[in-house]
């Protein structure tokens, strides 16, 4: 039984050192989270550059260019699912409102405009984590 009695005491202490550890795993949390947004917001804007680029050459030669332009479509589709996933992510962790999630979760489905948005996103939630 004297076994036990110091372990719960240790717990008793760890659990005191452990109230400063979320603080700290915060930014860790939201970092890994950023990250991961960060990955899918610039594939999912090289593919839908991509397959925009498809689109023109389609255009200019109709015959050679359709499987490509629907997998990069379908490509991009999924995706684009990812990165809304990796958006509602980021936004739960930092507590965005709906009105600041939408714009950048529709970010992905205009061309370049995920790497813009990824832009901001990075320098506001860095700014947020230094507070």
């Amino acid at each position: 039984m004297s076994a036990t009695e110091p372990q719960l005491s240790d717990g008793g202490a760890s659990g005191a050192d452990a109230s400063p550890q979320p603080s700290a795993g915060k930014p860790q949390k939201v970092g890994g989270a950023l990250t991961r947004y960060r990955i899918m917001a610039f594939t999912t804007g090289v593919v839908l550059i991509a397959g925009c680029i498809a689109l023109i050459v389609k255009a200019i030669h109709p015959d050679g260019m359709e499987p490509l332009t629907g997998i990069l479509w379908v490509l991009h589709g999924y995706l684009y699912l990812v990165y809304v996933i990796s958006v509602a992510d980021l936004a739960l962790r930092v507590r965005w409102p709906l009105v600041r999630i939408i714009p950048i979760a529709l970010a992905g489905t205009i061309p370049t405009m995920s790497f813009v948005a990824e832009h901001y996103v990075t320098r506001r939630v860095r700014a947020d984590l230094a507070r």
